[in-house]
């Protein structure tokens, strides 16, 4: 093989490859709904002990401000002043960040 022919085979193959590592990179992924339930209750932990969490391990479809997510959905329960607080929250499926988060009113909480 003569150098000509090698230039254009390494050129074709780094052309080839960089597209594929753009892709690889371009592709959205999730984190893990493990992940961003950590993330929450370490959130949680800085205002006092936590009792209880849980997450939907599914992503689902939301919407908020005509923005388009998909996200888990979970909740955090802890005792303040021994009152039991249940805390629903949203957080993105693709960046963890918490997307909205309302306190459940003591009857739903029980």
């Amino acid at each position: 093989m003569n150098w000509k022919s090698s230039f254009i085979l390494g050129a074709v193959i780094g052309v080839i490859g960089g597209y594929a590592a753009k892709e690889f990179i371009s592709k959205k992924t999730k984190v893990s709904p493990e992940k961003v339930l950590e993330y929450v209750k370490k959130q949680f932990k800085e205002s006092g002990p936590i009792s209880g969490s849980w997450i939907h391990m599914e992503a689902v479809p939301y919407e908020k401000h005509q923005f388009h997510y998909e996200v888990y959905k979970g909740g955090i329960s802890k005792n303040n002043n021994g009152t039991n607080e249940q805390y629903e929250f949203i957080a993105d499926a693709y960046t963890g960040t918490l997307l909205d988060l309302r306190r459940l009113p003591e009857e739903l909480a029980s």
